[in-house]
């Protein structure tokens, strides 16, 4: 019973660093560059979320939504500070744009609401959720059910609309896209929005079971990056697998030994297969002409 509840809550709380991941991928396919500020982005979300709860108080699943546009604007703005002043520049330019906004963001919301944790309302209402003999928490189960549509409709998007498949073709060959006719810029810029959005909704789901504060953005980036690494550079599905792994060393390895400890075996496995693997788990190997 103990595993069956453990599996849940790491799933739960896997699926909310894979939207966190997703976010980071889809920008890095779009633009070739790394948005360290896609932790940050998440801290913003989960801040927007305990300022609206003050607000409107109602189930965070009513709050979702608007969390979700609000981040979305919040992101095309982010892209117009750190991506588009700087896209013709060296790639390491907007790295270092987005840690400088990420910095900012950390500070500001640090200003706005102090340096302590704070709380989001859960989604549902309701503690936990009884089948048989097994006890559930409703929070996890609303979690995945979130995190797993919003997936299911990114993925979706993706594949079956016009639009996705000009986001996909920016994603791919900027400049050929670009010479049948689709909007690049603003294929970029959607993109960073999408990415934002996912993010706040990752702030959203994260920040009531797990808190909000000015300077987890940090942490959250180093937990995507290791998962996008493992997963495979640039792989969708790979950063969500990541994500889980991430997960399941958090929730289920440190119930039965130690955090300090299932973190060293999440960093000796991720050094694993930069080994073996270092494309990835999902990742192709690039081969090029001698």
């Amino acid at each position: 019973m103990l595993l069956l509840q453990l599996l849940i809550n790491g799933v739960a709380l896997g699926a909310a660093y894979a939207l966190v991941a997703l976010g980071f991928v889809l920008i890095l396919n779009a633009t070739s560059a790394v948005n360290f500020a896609q932790g940050d982005l998440v801290m913003v979300g989960g801040f927007v979320s305990v300022a609206a709860a003050g607000l409107i108080p109602v189930p965070g699943i009513v709050l979702l939504p608007l969390v979700v546009i609000f981040m979305a604007v919040f992101g095309l703005g982010f892209s117009l500070l750190a991506y588009f002043p700087l896209k013709s520049r060296p790639t390491v330019s907007v790295f270092i744009s987005t840690i400088a906004l990420g910095i900012v963001f950390q500070n500001g919301a640090n200003a706005l609401f102090g340096p302590e944790p704070r709380v989001a309302p859960p989604l549902i209402t309701g503690g936990t959720l009884k089948l048989g003999e097994f006890i559930i928490s409703r929070q996890s189960l609303s979690i995945i059910v979130v995190a797993a549509i919003l997936i299911a409709a990114q993925h979706l998007m993706f594949a079956k609309t016009q639009f996705g498949r000009r986001l996909r073709a920016t994603a791919q060959n900027r400049r050929m896209a670009q010479a049948v006719g689709i909007p690049v810029n603003w294929m970029i810029a959607a993109t960073f929005a999408m990415a934002a959005a996912l993010a706040g909704a990752a702030g959203l789901l994260l920040a009531n079971q797990h808190f909000v504060s000015p300077t987890e953005g940090s942490d959250l980036i180093i937990k995507a990056y290791i998962a996008v690494v493992i997963g495979g550079w640039g792989s969708v599905p790979g950063a969500v697998v990541g994500a889980m792994l991430i997960a399941m060393f958090e929730v289920i390895l440190s119930a039965y030994i130690s955090y300090p400890l299932a973190t060293g075996l999440l960093y000796a496995t991720l050094l694993a297969i930069l080994f073996f693997r270092p494309q990835g788990l999902f990742g192709e190997i690039l081969q090029k002409r001698a």
